[in-house]
């Protein structure tokens, strides 16, 4: 079974497209999680007119993105969870692949590349792996991941320490944060050809392939506050 847990707010320009792409890719027993933050514009009227079961949607209103996919994550049933923000577009094969690559890996938690594209779908960027930037290791990746959240997917048992995601989004925002415990307790891997057209426009909440917000200072308290939580998921829950 697949659970794929996508953020929503205010995604009515984009999200039709999105859930399309996604949905013909599932089977009957997989589910399409949704955790929406409060959308006041046409979201959830979108989601609701496809008429499919496997869409489920739970509210949250708490204005961050990083608990709005917590939310989605704590309601994942799937073997298999896969991250999914509200504004891209899964490449047909998306799926496939990925399901392919766990068993012929053995990896726990695998990130795809991505192809970046602008808001009318032009190539920004052919792969988001382009210049060697992205590779697996725990120490590489504390300190400047650039893994991208909507490429990952990774085995129901990580969830056993990803989950609760923990102190401040600003510090931790849960792609990082996922991204840092599978490396340091879970086989991870990469798949070499893009899975989606990422999408970049003025709206994006998250700021990948962006340059960081955070003084050094707050750059350099990131890592060791990621560190030390975490420290404190030696054992699953």
């Amino acid at each position: 079974m697949i659970s794929v847990c996508m953020a929503a707010y205010n995604g009515e320009k984009y999200i039709a497209e999105q859930l399309a792409s996604i949905l013909e890719q599932l089977g009957e027993q997989d589910e399409l999680i949704i955790s929406d933050d409060g959308s006041s514009d046409k979201t959830l009227s979108i989601i609701d007119g496809f008429h499919d079961p496997r869409i489920h949607v739970f509210h949250h209103n708490q204005g961050c993105y990083t608990k709005n996919f917590e939310n989605a994550l704590t309601h994942a049933k799937g073997d298999y969870i896969f991250l999914s923000d509200q504004d891209d577009v899964w490449l047909p094969d998306k799926v496939r692949t990925t399901i392919s690559a766990f068993e012929s890996t053995g990896a726990d938690f695998l990130v795809s590349a991505a192809t970046l594209v602008d808001e009318n779908k032009q190539v920004i960027m052919e792969s988001s792996f382009i210049g060697g930037r992205t590779k697996t290791g725990f120490w590489y990746n504390l300190a400047a991941t650039s893994y991208i959240g909507a490429c990952m997917a990774f085995k129901k048992k990580v969830l056993e320490r990803v989950l609760p995601i923990p102190g401040k989004d600003k510090y931790i925002a849960h792609d990082y944060w996922i991204a840092c415990i599978c490396e340091k307790y879970y086989k991870t891997a990469l798949i070499e050809h893009p899975l989606i057209l990422y999408r970049r426009h003025g709206g994006n909440a998250s700021p990948a392939f962006g340059k960081s917000k955070l003084s050094l200072r707050e750059r350099i308290y990131k890592r060791f506050y990621t560190m030390y939580f975490i420290l404190g998921r030696r054992k699953p829950r």
